[in-house]
C-alpha cells in the first residue's frame, strides 16, 4: 500500500490538492495529514480524489466542530481523529501527532511501525532505536502549505517500507510564505 503523508497546509488548498494529485499519480492509496489544516474546509480539496485523509488538528486546530462535522457527512474520505491518532494501514501500526519531540517518543515505544508528525515545517525520514530492541520510523512531511520552506510531502510504500521526499508540482509563483522570519540586527551591526 502507498501512501501520501502531508501536514501543515495552513489552509493552502492549492497546494495540498497539488501534493495529493502527484501523490495519486505515484499510486497513492491514502492521505495521512499530521495536522494544521486550520480552516476545516480545506479538506474539501482532497474529496475529489476519492482517498481516504486520516486527519488530527496539530496546534492551529481551527474548527473542530465542524471539523469533526466534515469527517462525519455521508460519503466525506475524511477521517478526523482529534489531537493524536492509531491506526493500522497495509497490515502497519502507524501513529500520527503534530509535535516532533512526541513523535520521537512514541517511536521509542516500539508499539508503531511509523509515527508521521510535523510542526517544525522540517522534512525528516528516520529510523530510531525502540525499547523493544527494534527500529520504528519517524516522518515528517515539511510544511505542504509551503509555510516558511519549499512545500513537500512523503511519498511511502507501506510494503517495503521505503519512504521519498517530493516537492510539491508548483509554480514557483504558487509557492506563497517562503520568507523565513528573520531577528534584526541593528544598523551596521551584524
Amino acid at each position: 500500500m502507498k501512501i501520501c503523508i502531508i501536514s501543515d497546509s495552513h489552509d493552502n488548498r492549492r497546494l495540498m490538492a497539488l501534493a495529493v494529485e502527484d501523490a495519486l499519480s505515484h499510486g497513492a492509496e491514502a492521505v495521512l495529514h499530521c495536522g494544521d489544516v486550520v480552516a476545516p474546509t480545506t479538506l474539501r480539496a482532497l474529496q475529489k480524489f476519492a482517498l481516504p485523509v486520516h486527519v488530527i488538528h496539530g496546534n492551529n486546530t481551527g474548527d473542530m466542530f465542524n471539523l469533526s462535522r466534515l469527517g462525519a457527512e455521508a460519503g466525506s474520505v475524511i477521517r478526523y481523529y482529534g489531537q493524536d491518532a492509531a491506526i493500522e494501514l497495509g497490515g502497519r501500526n502507524i501513529f500520527l501527532v503534530h509535535y516532533p519531540h512526541y513523535a520521537h517518543a512514541m517511536a521509542c515505544t516500539g508499539d508503531y511501525d511509523m509515527v508521521c508528525c510535523g510542526h517544525d515545517h522540517r522534512v525528516e525520514i528516520k529510523q530510531v532505536n525502540n525499547v523493544k530492541g527494534g527500529q520504528s520510523w519517524v516522518l515528517n512531511p515539511g510544511t505542504v502549505g509551503g509555510v516558511g520552506a519549499p512545500p513537500t510531502y512523503i511519498m511511502g510504500d507501506l510494503a517495503s517500507m521505503q519512504f521519498e521526499v517530493h516537492d510539491v508540482p508548483a509554480a514557483p509563483n504558487e509557492m506563497t510564505n517562503l520568507t523565513r522570519v528573520a531577528i534584526h540586527a541593528p544598523e551596521g551591526g551584524s
